[in-house]
């Protein structure tokens, strides 16, 4: 067997109406127009991979590592600058944590806990 890349993630979301408001307005991701899921729940295209957001009610994530938010299940994305994205964050009212590697990178939280890692590369 021989994995060629990464197709997708999915991740839980409890309520859609505040995870698009996340992921669309605060990250500025663009849903994909031609897909759509057969349940509840957003799919989005970032350059030739997809983060699909499932509905599950209730749901919240569970953060095992409160200080070292890298050390939790997380979903990394690539960004040009990480201080510019660090001060939409903060001004938006969302958590922060650096990466306590020292690379140009931030730990976040969407409106379930989930971590998104933001990395300049």
């Amino acid at each position: 067997m021989k994995i060629t890349r990464c197709l997708h993630t999915a991740i839980l979301v409890s309520d859609l109406d505040k995870a698009e408001q996340f992921y669309s307005q605060v990250l500025g991701l663009v849903k994909s127009p031609e897909r759509s899921l057969k349940y509840a729940g957003l799919w989005y295209q970032i350059a030739e991979y997809q983060l699909h957001l499932i509905v599950a009610p209730g749901y919240v994530s569970q953060v095992v590592n409160q200080e070292k938010w890298g050390r939790n299940p997380h979903l990394a994305l690539a960004v040009d600058n990480v201080q510019q994205v660090k001060a939409h964050l903060e001004s938006k009212g969302y958590p922060i944590q650096m990466s306590a590697s020292g690379r140009a990178a931030l730990f976040t939280q969407d409106p379930d806990g989930n971590i998104i890692e933001l990395s300049q590369v």
